[in-house]
């Protein structure tokens, strides 16, 4: 298969080794002109999780006109990016293209519907998947858990299942399910309880969970967006919202979130399509999102700065 990975970002490298070193056509689109170059002279090297492993068979660009058509375009950015992503995917779409897109938050399918015009989208959520940077050329696959797939519009369709199988042929744990927005936003309850908070008040996830004045204002903004989602419709799994935050951090207490690590480095994060999203999904469904609100504008304030 012939595939496009916009973002070649740590965990867009790692997507495009393991798929090129399982006979993968694989194209990465990306503005970092040293990484470029690297991975065109040199390879492109993984480590880590997945192994260790330097992949001489994929074609970097920071032109998508100079790639061709695709079977599969997997949109890797930041959720800022998508939008940008979406119309250089338009580059590369034939009718039976497929849109692959890949990010925390909310919102990322409606910004590729509104800036492109395939409408093949399939959108994919990924738990305990972790990789950074190392250098140009170089990422590290800190841990893999589990990604799954979904048709935006839902439903089990065989475009679906041939993309899981693909990924699962280049070693990915991932599996389809007929739902993946209820799965979106199983997972978006938790970036909020700890994205935003953790960032506020610069702690792991443990950290915050200790700090009982910390830990309540994350807990009420895990529930205003699990509100939120219950007044849209979604079928959580569960109904105790507090246990279900709980048992996520208590999973991993010494994870820092990744907008905690892009402030760190004084990069913007993706707060608008985190914690700043509950007060727009709360404002549509007739509820309030008070703590959301707060959180993102001091973490917007921040940013302004850098």
């Amino acid at each position: 298969m012939k595939i496009a990975i916009i973002g070649a970002g740590a965990m867009g490298s790692v997507y495009a080794g393991l798929l090129a070193d399982a006979g993968n056509n694989v194209h990465v689109i990306d503005i970092w002109k040293d990484h470029i170059d690297a991975i065109n002279n040199n390879g492109l090297r993984i480590t880590g999780a997945s192994g260790e492993r330097t992949v001489n068979s994929i074609t970097a660009h920071s032109n998508a006109t100079k790639t061709g058509l695709c079977d599969l375009v997997i949109i890797a950015t930041k959720a800022s990016g998508v939008t940008g992503a979406a119309k250089t995917a338009d580059h590369l779409s034939g009718p039976d293209t497929l849109i692959l897109t890949i990010q925390n938050g909310l919102g990322a399918g409606e910004r590729i519907r509104s800036a492109s015009d395939n409408p093949n989208i399939l959108l994919g959520v990924a738990a305990g998947f972790g990789a950074s940077m190392e250098g140009p050329g170089h990422a590290h696959h800190n841990s893999m858990s589990l990604i799954r797939v979904g048709e935006m519009t839902g439903g089990l369709t065989d475009r679906l299942e041939k993309v899981a199988g693909i990924w699962r042929d280049a070693g990915f744990n991932v599996k389809a399910f007929e739902d993946i927005n209820q799965l979106i936003w199983e997972k978006f309850v938790c970036n909020v309880t700890f994205s935003g908070p953790c960032t506020v008040f610069n702690k792991t996830l443990g950290e915050l969970m200790s700090d009982p004045y910390a830990w309540s204002i994350a807990q009420t903004c895990g529930v205003e967006a699990y509100q939120a989602g219950c007044a849209k419709s979604i079928n959580f799994t569960f109904d105790d919202v507090l246990q279900y935050i709980t048992d996520f951090g208590n999973n991993m207490p010494d994870a820092r979130p990744s907008m905690l690590l892009d402030h760190i480095e004084r990069r913007k994060s993706e707060i608008d399509a985190i914690n700043g999203m509950v007060p727009e999904v709360a404002s549509e469904m007739g509820t309030r999102a008070p703590y959301n609100e707060v959180i993102s504008a001091i973490i917007r304030s921040r940013e302004s700065e850098f």
